[in-house]
């Protein structure tokens, strides 16, 4: 199944990976007020959600959203609230605390694997929740895939490839943040920075819900 067509699929999802978008301003967020696990599994979840468009590409439930506009826009409004809500949650924690008790904060939540694992169900909803990935895949995915192939299979091998290339780039990502976040120890310069996260979430999921298809 290694062909022509996974060749070309792997240049063009590395080229899409490595775009800046809210998987990365998600997975920053992420290693500044959690640290570098929580980067780590939030990258997980946000590429353990290519699974899931796959399956209803190959399957074809993603031509609900294509075809109904009412489900569409639900989920759109759902991934945009859910980005926005990250962000606020960002900005809450730095205008709620003073400086000293925000840096006590984080090296507590580092310490709990609940607040880990919070962070890659954070990632992974926030793929999901997105139409405009499953409609990216219902679209892009067929184009590689020959008649012959086993859709699913195929559409989950490409996934695969996607998955994989998506957890290299943010894993690299996430650990030059976590050596950035070492040097910048002064409680200010890491309110500023995930105030700065915060409020680009936010304004990710504004334009969510404001976009059209």
């Amino acid at each position: 199944m290694i062909d022509n067509q996974v060749l070309a699929f792997t240049g063009v999802a590395a080229i899409l990976t490595v775009t800046p978008g809210a998987d990365t301003m998600l997975v920053m967020r992420s290693v500044f007020a959690r640290g570098r696990r929580a980067g780590l599994l939030t990258s997980l979840g946000i590429c353990s959600g290519l699974f899931f468009h796959a399956t209803l590409s190959a399957l074809g439930l993603s031509l609900i959203l294509v075809r109904s506009a009412t489900a569409f826009e639900l989920v759109k409004l759902m991934g945009a609230l859910f980005l926005i809500f990250l962000g606020g949650q960002s900005l809450w924690r730095v205008f709620r605390h003073g400086s000293k008790k925000l840096s006590t904060n984080e090296r507590t939540l580092n310490k709990h694997k609940k607040e880990w694992w919070q962070s890659f169900f954070e990632g992974l909803l926030t793929n999901v929740l997105n139409p405009k990935v499953a409609i990216f895949y219902l679209a892009f995915l067929p184009q590689f895939i020959s008649p012959s192939d086993p859709v699913l299979a195929k559409s989950l091998l490409l996934a695969g490839i996607h998955f994989m290339i998506g957890i290299l780039w943010l894993s690299l990502v996430t650990m030059f943040l976590g050596k950035v976040r070492a040097v910048l120890t002064r409680p200010r310069v890491q309110r500023i920075i995930e105030a700065t996260t915060g409020t680009i979430l936010v304004a990710f999921g504004a334009r969510l819900a404001t976009e059209r298809r």
